[in-house]
């Protein structure tokens, strides 16, 4: 009754609004075009709500909200709320993961095509993103087929003595050693774009009329190069089915729904040709229905889609379809119409989406309840191994990362209920321990998680993200490492159920005791442990290589006074090492953009220093 009250002093504004648990964690988040109108609907009588909302109404204990200057500003932020935030009852893509681009790096001098996994305002093109590795990366390999661009990195570029391999088999132009012009290595990423953007006729005719070109000045080599790359270009299009001869672009989106798991395939419909296919894994409440799915769809896959068309055609009109049509056209900066047509060959193309992601979710949904059902049965078996009262719903894992002491990191992996949380991920950087010593480094990074986690507790700070402690406690390791985290637990108070799992014979220690348990090797239980000490140990190692590879690529120039990223990228460009840095001209170098006498001059002095206290190869 209380949230009642507080709905009907809601403003009648455009915003956010959410709802909390007794905890306070964020449950819903919803866009409303008037807050008051909108939250007041929650409490009307119960028989005129679905179950889903029924049931988020009776758990919520508190209500926020945010007023926003418009219905599109409020859908953005509701975008960005449940990316964050993400609440029990909002539908919301199953990975969290960054899909991978397509970049065209045009903002170079001499430009690639690599794979990203976000976009950046950098002065490249990118494309995707694309829900497979495989179909991005098959996409690189036909274009270094047709295309002959550079694939080597800026400074093999810089440094090298003679052109490639990939130039003698006629894989690459040879930009490297000036053996082709500017404007001809442009033009050709031109074309890659073309292809990218899936319109192959403009590209075949661009092409065609190059070679017919090249042939009247009497370049036959040029014009015979061009008719392959011609014949390539149409070998990788020509099983394009076409779609329509109107519409120039469209995507085209099926949606397929069963309990908790939902499916969406966009078909991709560019020059009346459809190009290709995504697929979007959605999970939510059991009750969730199709435009429920749609308008989070929208919201979510759009906001980091680079290439918008013309019209989208849904198997469901969203509530605001208004809205969604001016926020994509602005995304877009282009008209971009939203639709459920009921009829027609456009209701046939969404008739086929659907049925791709029928098939796509008959496939998904088996392997997701398999997964789910052995977590269950694993932890089961794990409670009775451990002798615990009840199989842990929360575990989390701990594992240390470094070389001989160097860059020590620590990694804290959480699985709920047999399956991994990744939004609870944690990475530590080792900041007290010096050398090589795993258990001092474990007890730090346990240390610090759940001192942590304490302060967010007496602050009742709910939003905290180690507000919330574990059943059970795992550590990658024997007994010392099972040691110093226990030790750690103790002197913090804490009675948290912790054992070890030791890689070289899978044994499991347990506080206290001197024998190890060894649990049977095809053992549902063990097999949870091992993929969860598995997850820890890969979350490690990956942070561990990240902070390696910062460190390796951190330049003696970083050491002086007044030369930053852009001076030491400029140097470096211009002279290709430090030694030939270091034995340039004080003139040459003030020359050199974004350089100056006196930087040129610190430069110098500081390399000269360094480099006369290197030892000697008969010292090394």
């Amino acid at each position: 009754m209380e949230l009642a009250e507080k709905a009907k002093s809601l403003p009648l504004d455009p915003g956010v609004y959410l709802f909390r648990d007794d905890r306070g964690d964020i449950m819903y988040v919803g866009k409303a075009a008037s807050l008051r109108q909108r939250v007041k609907s929650y409490f009307q009588s119960p028989k005129s709500l679905a179950a889903r909302i029924l049931s988020m109404v009776t758990q919520a204990r508190d209500l926020d909200f945010i007023v926003t200057a418009s219905e599109v500003e409020a859908l953005i932020l509701e975008s960005n709320l449940i990316k964050k935030h993400h609440p029990k009852y909002n539908i919301r893509l199953r990975d969290d993961k960054h899909y991978p681009y397509l970049r065209v790096t045009l903002g170079e001098e001499w430009p690639r095509v690599l794979i990203a996994r976000s976009m950046k305002q950098d002065g490249s093109r990118y494309f995707g993103p694309y829900t497979r590795a495989g179909a991005v990366s098959e996409t690189v390999r036909i274009i270094r087929r047709i295309f002959p661009l550079r694939t080597c990195s800026d400074s093999t570029f810089r440094t090298v003595d003679r052109p490639c391999l990939n130039y003698h088999i006629k894989r690459c132009l040879g930009a490297c050693k000036g053996l082709v012009s500017q404007e001809e290595y442009r033009a050709m990423f031109r074309d890659i774009c073309l292809f990218l953007e899936g319109r192959p006729e403009v590209l075949a005719q661009n092409v065609r009329q190059r070679m017919e070109q090249a042939a009247e000045n009497l370049e036959f080599e040029k014009a015979a190069k061009l008719r392959d790359q011609l014949k390539a270009i149409r070998e990788v299009t020509e099983r394009q089915r076409i779609i329509s001869d109107k519409i120039r672009d469209r995507d085209i989106i099926g949606v397929a729904l069963a309990g908790t798991e939902a499916v969406v395939i966009v078909l991709q419909v560019r020059d009346g040709k459809m190009t290709g296919a995504e697929q979007v894994s959605f999970s939510g409440p059991e009750t969730q229905t199709a435009p429920e799915v749609v308008d989070a769809f929208l919201t979510q896959y759009y906001q980091v889609t680079p290439e918008i068309p013309d019209e989208v055609l849904l198997p469901a009109e969203p509530e605001d379809v208004g809205i969604v049509e001016e926020w994509l056209s602005g995304v877009a900066r282009h008209k971009v119409r939203v639709k459920a047509p009921a009829r027609g060959d456009a209701k046939g193309l969404v008739d086929m989406a659907a049925k791709n992601a029928a098939l796509a979710l008959d496939e998904i949904t088996p392997r997701v309840e398999r997964e789910r059902d052995r977590a269950r049965k694993g932890l089961q078996e794990l409670a009775g191994a451990l002798g615990i009262p009840a199989p842990p719903v929360r575990v989390e894992c701990y594992d240390i990362s470094n070389i001989q002491g160097r860059h020590p990191v620590g990694s804290m992996v959480v699985f709920e209920e047999g399956m991994p949380k990744k939004e609870d991920y944690r990475r530590f950087k080792v900041k007290w321990v010096e050398g090589p010593n795993d258990f001092a480094m474990m007890a730090e990074v346990v240390e610090r998680r759940f001192k942590r986690g304490l302060r967010e507790r007496a602050e009742d700070d709910a939003k905290g993200s180690f507000a919330s402690f574990p059943d059970l406690l795992m550590v990658d390791g024997g007994k010392g490492q099972l040691s110093s985290a226990t030790e750690v637990l103790t002197s913090l108070g804490l009675d948290i159920f912790s054992i070890g799992l030791a890689k070289q014979e899978e044994e499991v220690f347990l506080p206290g005791r001197p024998d190890s348990l060894k649990l049977p090797r095809d053992s549902l239980a063990l097999q949870l442990l091992q993929r969860i000490r598995d997850e820890a140990h890969r979350f490690a190692v990956g942070y561990h290589r990240k902070v390696r590879t910062r460190e390796s690529r951190r330049s003696i120039l970083d050491e002086i006074p007044g030369i930053g990223p852009k001076r030491r990228s400029a140097l470096l460009r211009r002279f290709g090492s430090i030694k030939a840095i270091a034995e340039a001209p004080l003139e040459d170098l003030a020359r050199v953009k974004g350089m100056n006498e006196p930087a040129a001059r610190r430069v110098l002095d500081h390399l000269t220093s360094r480099l006369s206290r290197a030892p000697s190869p008969s010292q090394v």
